[in-house]
C-alpha cells in the first residue's frame, strides 16, 4: 500500500517502457545471469507485467517483484468487448473542453472521456474490472462500472454494490476518525503519540531523544523503517492477528529523527487508528462505523473482512456485503488468474477497507462540503480549515501531507489532496479538488489497473480545466553540461534497514539517475523510464517530467545533488554510497562465483607435485573447498529462490521461504570460514621447505579467494544478508 502521482492519459509522446522486471533481476542481473551460466542453474525466466509494489517493499508495498507467472488455473477468459472494451484500443472521442474553474463538467461530454480512457486501458493492459465516481457541486455526476467483479461465475462491476478493496484510501479514514479525537480535545497534534497509546504498543525510545508526535504519523515522519513482508497481509485469517499485538510484535527500527524525512509508513498509519480507538474507547472498526460510515450512509463501505468468527479479533463482514466482495487478479500468459482473498485486519487502519464507487461518491461529497452532507456533520470546520490551509501553503510542485492527505498537483495549476491505495491485486485513487468543486475516485481489481488509476484524475483536469500543452518539454542544453551534479544512484529511505528483508529492499530500492546529452534527465520509475527537463534553472535542481505533470527537487550542496523527493512524496532518495550499489555487490557475486568454480576444479586438475603442502595448508586448503561449496550452494539457491517468485503475493506470503533461509545461512558459514582463512594467511605464506610447501602460485591464488571472499562477506554483512533468523 504506497502513494504515487497520476499521470496524463496519452501524451502526444509516450514515456519509453522498458520490460518489467523482477526485484533481483533488475539489481543483480548481470551477476546472477553470468553465475547460473557458470553453474549450469535453470536460467531465470523472462519478467513481465507490474508494486512496490511492494513491490518488494519499496514500498508497499507490495507491488514489484514480478517474474514469469507460473501456469494459471483453467478460467474461461472473457473477450475484451465482454469487459467492457474495444477488441482495438480507441482514443476518446470528444475533443477537449476548456472550461473556467468555476463552470460545471458537462456529463455526456465526461462519460464519453471517461468511458474510452477506461476501455482503452482495460484492453491494453488487461485489467478485469474498474469502477469508477466523479462528484462535483454537490452532485454525483458519473458513477459507472465495467468488467467484471469475479470472472468465474461472471459477475459484472455494479458501481453501488461491488466492494473493490481500497488500500490505503483507507488511512484517510483514519486521519479523519483522529482529527475527531483533536476536535474532541481528547488528542494534541503536538503531543507525543505515546500519550494516547496503551503502555504495551507505545514507541520505544530506540536511542533517540526526540518522542514521535501525533502529527508525525500523520505527515509519515516519525522515522520508522518500512517492513511488510510476511506480515502486511495475510492469505490465511488464522495467521490475523489483533491489532494491537500486531503493533506490539511488529515495531519496526526507528532510522530517523522525527520530523526529519518523510517515508511513508503503514505501520505509523496502523498506531494512528490504534490511538484514536484509544482515546474514544472503542475497537477501531466501531470508531469507523459509528463516527464516519453510518453517519454517511455508507451501507457498502466496511473495514471488516470476510471470515468465520473467532475470540478476540473484530466481527466478520455482514453476509449481506460479502456476496458483493469483488476478486482480485493478475495477468499471466495463460489470461486472468484469481488471487485469494487478501486479509488485513492485522493493518486495518493502514489499508483494510473495502468500498463501492457510489459510497466513495458521498464520502468526497462529505469532503468538499467541508466535513458536512445531507444535513450530518462528521468533522467540524477546525478540520475543514485544515485541510485547506495544508493545500493552500503546501511547497508548489512536490507534493506534500495535509493532515494524513496527500497533496497532489494536477495540470492548469489546480491542486487536489487525497490518497492512492494499492494491495497485491486492487489498485485505487481518490482525489479531492477543492478549487473545482471536484472529487474523483477510480478502482481496478487487477494489478496491471495501476497506471489508469494513477492517470486518469489528471487526465480528467487536463482535459477540461487546463490549456492544451505541446509535448514533450524540450531539453535543457544546461542540463546536459551539469549533467554530473545529478547522475548517480540514489537509494529510497522507504525500506527495512536490517535483516534479509533490508537486504532484498536495499535491493529493490535504489535507481539510477541519468542526464542525457540533449539535457533531459531519465529515472526509473516502476514498469518505465521516465523522462524530466528542468522547471526553472537548473541549480535549483527542480524538474517536471517531459511528458506529464510529474516532478522531482533535488538538494544541492557544494555544487552536488545529496538527494531527492518525488511528486509522490512517499520517500526521499539518498545519494548511495558505493557499498549500497547493487552493481558493486553483483561483481562481488560474480568474481565470488568465479573463485569457488576454480578453487574446486584446481582439486581436479592440478599437478601431483602441487598437492606438497605442510599441515597448516592442508588444513587451510579443506576449509577452501568446503567455503567453495558453500559459496556455490549459496548463490545457487538464491537464483532458484528468485526463479520461484512468479507472483510478488507469494513473497508477501511466504516470505522468507526455506531457500532464502538456506541460502544464507549457507553464506553466513561461508563467511565464518573466510575469517577463519584470513587469520590463516600469514601463515601459510612462511617459509618451509619446497618439497612440503605450496608454490608462490598457489598461495597467490588462494590469498586471492581470500580478498575475494572476505570483501564479499563484508557487503553481504552491511547489505543484512547475513543474517537467516531474520
Amino acid at each position: 500500500m504506497e502513494g504515487f502521482g497520476a499521470a496524463p492519459y496519452k501524451p502526444v509522446e509516450r514515456r519509453a517502457r522498458r520490460p518489467r522486471v523482477s526485484l533481483m533481476r533488475f539489481t543483480f542481473s548481470a551477476a546472477l545471469a553470468a553465475i547460473a551460466l557458470l553453474l549450469a542453474a535453470p536460467p531465470s525466466a523472462v519478467a513481465q507485467g507490474p508494486t512496490a509494489a511492494p513491490s518488494l517493499p519499496k514500498t508497499p508495498v507490495p507491488d514489484t517483484l514480478l517474474l514469469p507467472a507460473k501456469p494459471a488455473p483453467s478460467l474461461a477468459q472473457p473477450t475484451a468487448a465482454a469487459l467492457g472494451a474495444p477488441a482495438t484500443p480507441a482514443a476518446p472521442t470528444v475533443a477537449g473542453v476548456r472550461l473556467a474553474s468555476s463552470d460545471p463538467l458537462p456529463p455526456a461530454e465526461l462519460e464519453s472521456f471517461v468511458d474510452g480512457m477506461v476501455r482503452d486501458a482495460m484492453a491494453r493492459e488487461h485489467i478485469a474490472g474498474v469502477t469508477v465516481a466523479i462528484v462535483q457541486n454537490g452532485q454525483v455526476i458519473l458513477k459507472k462500472g465495467y468488467g467484471f467483479a469475479n470472472l468465474s461465475p461472471q459477475r459484472a462491476v455494479d458501481p453501488d454494490r461491488s466492494l473493490f478493496r481500497i488500500g490505503s484510501i483507507s488511512k484517510t479514514f483514519t486521519w479523519i476518525a483522529l482529527m475527531k479525537e483533536v476536535e474532541a480535545g481528547r488528542m494534541r497534534l503536538n503531543q507525543p503519540v505515546n500519550l494516547y497509546l496503551p503502555e504495551k504498543v507505545q514507541i520505544r525510545d530506540q536511542g533517540f531523544e526526540r518522542p514521535v508526535r501525533v502529527a508525525n504519523l500523520m505527515d509519515h515522519s516519525g522515522g520508522f523503517e518500512d517492513r511488510s513482508l510476511g506480515q502486511l497481509m495475510e492469505r490465511s485469517y488464522n495467521r490475523v492477528r489483533p491489532l494491537d499485538v500486531y503493533l506490539r510484535q511488529e515495531r519496526p527500527r526507528r532510522v530517523h529523527t522525527p520530523g526529519a524525512v518523510s517515508s511513508y509508513s503503514n505501520y505509523g498509519a496502523a498506531l494512528g487508528g490504534e490511538a484514536a480507538a484509544y482515546t474514544a474507547g472503542k475497537p477501531y472498526e466501531r470508531l469507523i462505523e459509528d463516527e464516519i460510515l453510518s453517519p454517511l450512509a455508507m451501507h457498502h463501505t466496511t473495514f471488516r473482512e470476510p471470515h468465520p468468527v473467532r475470540a478476540g479479533l473484530p466481527a466478520p463482514m455482514p453476509a449481506a456485503l460479502a456476496g458483493d466482495v469483488a476478486s482480485g487478479y493478475r495477468w499471466t500468459a495463460a489470461g486472468f488468474e484469481k488471487r485469494p482473498y487478501e486479509f488485513m485486519g492485522q493493518t486495518a487502519p493502514a489499508g483494510a477497507a473495502s468500498s463501492t464507487a457510489a459510497d466513495m461518491a458521498r464520502y468526497m461529497l462529505m469532503q468538499l462540503g467541508g466535513g458536512q452532507l445531507d444535513g450530518v456533520t462528521v468533522y467540524g470546520p477546525t478540520t475543514a480549515q485544515a485541510f485547506r490551509t495544508a493545500l493552500r501553503h503546501a511547497p508548489p510542485g512536490i507534493n506534500g501531507w495535509a493532515h494524513g492527505f496527500m497533496i497532489q498537483d494536477l495540470p492548469g495549476g489546480h491542486r487536489a489532496y487525497g490518497h492512492p491505495g494499492a494491495t497485491m491485486s486492487f489498485m485505487s485513487n481518490m482525489q479531492v479538488v477543492p478549487g473545482l468543486n471536484l472529487g474523483i475516485f477510480v478502482a481496478a481489481n487487477t494489478e496491471t489497473g495501476r497506471p489508469l488509476v494513477q492517470r486518469l484524475p489528471a487526465a480528467v483536469v487536463r482535459q477540461f480545466y487546463a490549456r492544451p500543452q505541446v509535448f514533450p518539454r524540450p531539453g535543457s542544453p544546461e542540463l546536459a553540461q551539469a549533467g554530473d551534479v545529478f547522475q548517480g544512484s540514489y537509494v529510497t529511505t522507504r525500506r527495512a534497514y536490517s535483516g534479509l528483508e533490508g537486504f532484498v529492499t536495499l535491493l529493490n530500492g535504489v535507481v539510477a539517475v541519468k542526464v542525457t546529452p540533449d539535457g533531459r534527465l531519465l529515472l526509473p520509475e516502476e514498469d518505465e523510464i521516465v523522462t524530466y527537463v528542468p522547471e526553472g534553472p537548473v541549480t535549483q535542481g527542480r524538474f517536471i517530467g517531459a511528458t506529464d505533470d510529474r516532478r522531482l527537487a533535488f538538494t544541492i550542496s557544494d555544487g552536488r545533488a545529496g538527494a531527492f523527493v518525488k511528486s509522490a512524496a512517499a520517500a526521499q532518495y539518498e545519494r548511495a554510497p558505493f557499498w549500497k550499489q547493487p552493481l558493486t555487490l553483483g561483481v562481488l557475486a560474480l568474481l565470488t562465483g568465479v573463485a569457488a568454480l576454480a578453487t574446486l576444479a584446481g582439486v581436479a586438475v592440478r599437478n601431483r607435485r602441487e598437492f606438497r603442502q605442510n599441515q597448516i595448508q592442508g588444513r587451510a586448503s579443506l576449509v577452501q573447498n568446503i567455503q567453495a561449496i558453500l559459496w556455490l550452494v549459496a548463490l545457487l539457491l538464491f537464483g532458484l529462490w528468485v526463479g520461484k517468485t512468479g507472483d510478488p503475493a507469494e513473497i508477501m506470503y511466504r516470505w522468507p521461504g526455506a531457500l532464502l533461509i538456506i541460502a544464507s545461512a549457507c553464506a553466513l558459514v561461508a563467511a565464518g570460514l573466510t575469517v577463519v582463512t584470513l587469520v590463516a594467511l600469514p601463515m601459510l605464506w612462511r617459509g618451509g621447505r619446497r618439497v612440503d610447501s605450496w608454490s608462490g602460485l598457489r598461495k597467490a591464488f588462494f590469498s586471492l579467494t581470500v580478498l575475494v571472499y572476505g570483501a564479499f562477506s563484508v557487503m553481504l554483512a552491511l547489505w543484512g544478508a547475513l543474517s537467516p533468523w531474520g
